[in-house]
């Protein structure tokens, strides 16, 4: 089991303690970095802003938005990043949901796992600099045809000038379907999962094992990443800790997308909330939020979480290991948290 620090977006403002946390992290023997984007803060900056004062954590996004960026965009982001850190960029992506990439990046939200499979083409010819990268599309396209409107036609293939440090700097994808998850499992090195929980392992292995199954399938489980967002709280007070959480996956579960299409709150379903779902959702639509958090089960928030004493964090840590999760990405918010774990995982 490794672990990894998850600083996700920015709220409001920037967090004030994230140096101290990230510093926490590579002197507790974190393996690894990350941070998130929504629609505020982007993934990028941050990163490489934090990542400067270290000299051996992996630093990852987790997650990119795919629409956020072009591929060679991305690509030129990754290989950039990458070198100044000395070989230590992981490249988490995710494709969002529709609310996000038609509210706020303007583009169809369609065929999501034909996107990101394009995508991660482009991404790793980019990388490769084998030749100039092109793309027939549909997604993608590159050159863009002549022909169309306000097209010039004077657009030609291109690699990149920067000569990559890493051709196969790692690609992990954020998955919570089933398809998505047998995707991420064909053509990803490592599946960054989100609600996690080590009671539907079995269910979770059938739809890795279906990728790793498939004709050209890039990695086998062996040598596959299994990073799972958690939040931590060591406390001897677990109702408190579980109230502190409860807005969060209320809104995720009522306010993360519609009626007829949230993603998370389809992953709550199969975990067998289906019918907290539907009053948390019903709650949350008619405005009446207070309420909704109400409805969330403490069993609901406390499933995804590593949450009560030390001795238990430490059994619980274990339940994960046995799972298959291989990175614990934890958003512990205090630096006492992010030392604790060091110790403790040190000692699984």
């Amino acid at each position: 089991m490794k672990l990894g620090l998850q600083l996700g977006y920015w709220g409001a403002d920037p967090p004030a303690s994230a140096h101290e946390l990230v510093r926490a992290a590579e002197d507790s023997g974190f393996d690894s970095v990350f941070t998130a984007e929504s629609w505020g803060s982007d993934a990028y900056t941050p990163l490489a802003w934090w990542g400067a004062s270290t000299s051996r954590v992996r630093l990852g996004t987790a997650v990119a938005q795919l629409s956020a960026r072009p591929p060679t965009s991305l690509a030129m982001a990754a290989l950039t990043l990458d070198h100044l850190s000395g070989g230590r960029h992981i490249i988490g992506l995710g494709v969002s949901g529709p609310q996000v990439v038609e509210g706020w990046y303007g583009q169809p939200f369609a065929k999501p796992l034909a996107r990101t499979r394009e995508y991660v083409r482009i991404v790793r010819e980019v990388l490769a600099r084998e030749k100039a990268v092109t793309s027939d599309g549909p997604h993608y396209r590159l050159p863009v045809p002549a022909g169309e409107p306000g097209v010039t036609g004077l657009g030609k293939p291109l690699k990149p000038i920067t000569h990559p440090l890493r051709a196969d700097i790692p690609i992990w994808l954020g998955a919570e379907g089933p398809r998505n998850v047998a995707q991420t499992a064909e053509i990803a090195d490592g599946w960054l999962a989100i609600f996690f929980s080590p009671r539907m392992a079995g269910q979770y292995n059938e739809w890795l094992d279906e990728g790793f199954a498939r004709p050209g399938a890039r990695r086998t489980r062996a040598d596959f990443e299994i990073a799972a967002t958690v939040q931590c709280v060591i406390t001897d007070d677990v109702a408190v800790a579980i109230d502190r959480y409860r807005p969060s996956t209320a809104l995720y579960v009522g306010g993360m997308g519609t009626q007829e299409r949230n993603f998370h709150a389809d992953l709550y379903r199969r975990m067998g909330y289906g019918a907290q779902v539907d009053e948390i959702g019903r709650l949350f639509r008619a405005g009446r939020k207070t309420d909704a958090v109400a409805a969330v089960p403490d069993e609901m928030v406390r499933e995804t979480m590593l949450l009560g004493t030390v001795d238990e964090v430490r059994a619980q840590i274990g339940d994960w290991t046995a799972a298959g999760v291989t990175t614990l990405m934890v958003t512990a918010r205090d630096v006492p948290t992010v030392t604790a774990l060091g110790e403790l995982v040190d000692g699984v």
